[in-house]
């Protein structure tokens, strides 16, 4: 038999049948299109948060006060010391160091006039701007001074300038943080978010008029940004050996970039591939579909697989017609659920321009390739069930 020949007679056979061919489709296509749509979504969660944490760079390393130590019988010791201003401005004095900031973060009431509002503080270093690359609209960021005594200047999100002050300049003009009074220096240029914080809509003063306002006696953390020319460990390392000499012991916790996108990446990786596991579990349905179908449809059809065997088709050759059958209704399932969420990303894309989806052509080609693989395994029992059929007996049925 050619291979035209058996294109033909499976096609013919799956239209005589178009009511059962439709809903086994529908069933593989609902299938893929859950397992696509869940991959897609979960690849571009991914992307998102990787593109979110390189936004301001790839040498970063950040440091937080306390250090969690485990002893004895698996015990749990947290020492928490405050990390300092000096800490910063030791730091910074390190090889290979680009820019030291500073951070102490909270929510304040900000009032202009009659105007007020909550809205988060940034307690930040002069370097802030340059490291986080923010670019200023109006005046300039914050002055380089002793760390200890800077002056209450403040510098505006974009947002937030045009809810309090609107179209007006905002320069030289004193906003109240807190109940402290600040004179505005600056404004910063449209920026976005990070991880769901409006760079937009905050408010960046000095570090140590932070402290103050938050009533802390310890930064947040600090953020060291590094020379490329330079290793991470070899960083990591002098930055322990200058904190351990100024500290007595290690009482800080340091975080590299790298360890944060590991960490994260892979965390995002087993909830994409999660993702993909449950819109698999639907293909089961259409595979028990694809089984049911042709289970009866070699019951139905015993006189014509009779003429067939009688005609001087072999057993692999019987076997195969009905295999073709369970991989073609995979393989268009399959391609119905793809062309289904395509156009589901397309109009997502033009509605929800922020939604992360990454629509990736490895997922498609993985997605339509269990698609037939799981038509072609629930098709091998009905088929073996066929070839076992005898000629004389098939045709005596009839």
């Amino acid at each position: 038999m050619r291979f035209l020949d058996y294109l033909h007679w499976i096609f013919r056979s799956l239209w005589m049948q178009r009511l059962r061919t439709a809903l086994t489709i529908t069933g593989f296509a609902i299938g893929i299109a859950a397992m696509v749509l869940l991959s897609a979504l979960g690849e571009g969660l991914r992307q998102f948060v990787i593109h979110e944490f390189t936004q301001f760079g790839s040498h970063i390393v950040a440091i937080t006060p306390g250090k969690t130590e485990t002893f004895g019988l698996g015990g749990i010791l947290n020492t928490t010391r405050p990390l300092s201003l000096e800490d910063a401005e030791a730091l910074m004095t390190l090889p290979g160091v680009q820019e030291v900031v500073p951070v102490v973060m909270g929510n304040a009431q900000i009032k202009v006039g009659g105007r007020s509002r909550y809205t988060d503080v940034a307690g930040v270093g002069a370097l802030a701007h340059k490291a986080w690359k923010l670019d200023i609209a109006l005046g300039s960021f914050l002055p380089q001074e002793d760390a200890g005594r800077a002056r209450p200047f403040a510098v505006m999100g974009s947002k937030l300038k045009q809810e309090l002050f609107g179209n007006s300049n905002p320069l030289g003009e004193f906003v109240h943080i807190g109940g402290n009074r600040f004179r505005v220096i600056g404004v910063l240029a449209p920026k976005g978010q990070f991880l769901g914080t409006d760079l937009d809509d905050m408010i960046y003063i000095p570090a140590n008029k932070g402290l103050q306002i938050f009533n802390r006696d310890s930064l947040m953390e600090i953020d060291i940004f590094y020379s490329s020319s330079v290793t991470t460990e070899t960083l990591v390392k002098r930055i322990r050996d200058r904190l351990i000499a100024r500290h007595g012991g290690e009482d800080f916790t340091i975080v590299t970039q790298d360890q944060m996108m590991a960490t994260m990446d892979n965390i995002l990786r087993i909830l994409k591939y999660a993702g993909g596991g449950l819109g698999a579990i639907s293909l089961l349905v259409g595979a028990v579909g694809i089984t049911t179908i042709l289970t009866i449809t070699v019951v139905e059809r015993t006189a014509e697989v009779g003429l067939l065997r009688a005609l001087g088709s072999g057993r692999s050759q019987v076997r195969n017609l009905f295999l073709g059958e369970a991989v073609l209704l995979g393989l268009v399932g399959g391609l119905t659920g793809v062309l289904v969420i395509a156009l589901l990303v397309l109009l997502l894309a033009l509605w929800v321009p922020a939604l992360p989806v990454a629509f990736k052509p490895e997922i498609v080609a993985v997605a339509l390739g269990i698609s037939m693989l799981t038509g072609l395994v629930a098709g091998v029992r009905p088929a073996m069930g066929a070839t076992r059929l005898s000629p004389i007996d098939a045709l005596r049925s009839e």
